[in-house]
């Protein structure tokens, strides 16, 4: 399978099964998942203080996370780098299908 850094993508639905497969290292996943969950609460904290210091805290968190989970432990390079919006979006997808049981930790 390609990876997901080496070709452009016509949608979201082409792109996730290859973003899955570049997730494949249990910790990276959990990373990914303890990264995503403190941003949730980073960003509830804003919304609740109005401290605009919160938003840089969760973008730390989520992307400080996953990009540990990936260098240190996937050995490869985030897809955030050429497919910024994508890899958003399945990094949401992925933390939703975690939490749902749907995808393993």
């Amino acid at each position: 399978m390609a990876s997901v850094m080496q070709r452009e993508y016509a949608s979201f639905a082409e792109f996730y099964p290859v973003y899955l497969a570049e997730h494949s290292n249990r910790t990276c996943r959990e990373l990914h998942f303890v990264g995503s969950t403190l941003s949730l609460f980073f960003l509830g904290a804003l919304l609740l203080t109005g401290n605009w210091w919160w938003l840089l805290a969760a973008l730390v968190s989520g992307y400080g996370f996953a990009w540990v989970g990936h260098f240190a432990f996937e050995k490869n390079q985030p897809a955030t780098f050429k497919h910024p919006i994508y890899s958003f979006m399945g990094d949401w997808v992925m933390y939703w299908q975690m939490l749902t049981g749907q995808a393993s930790f």
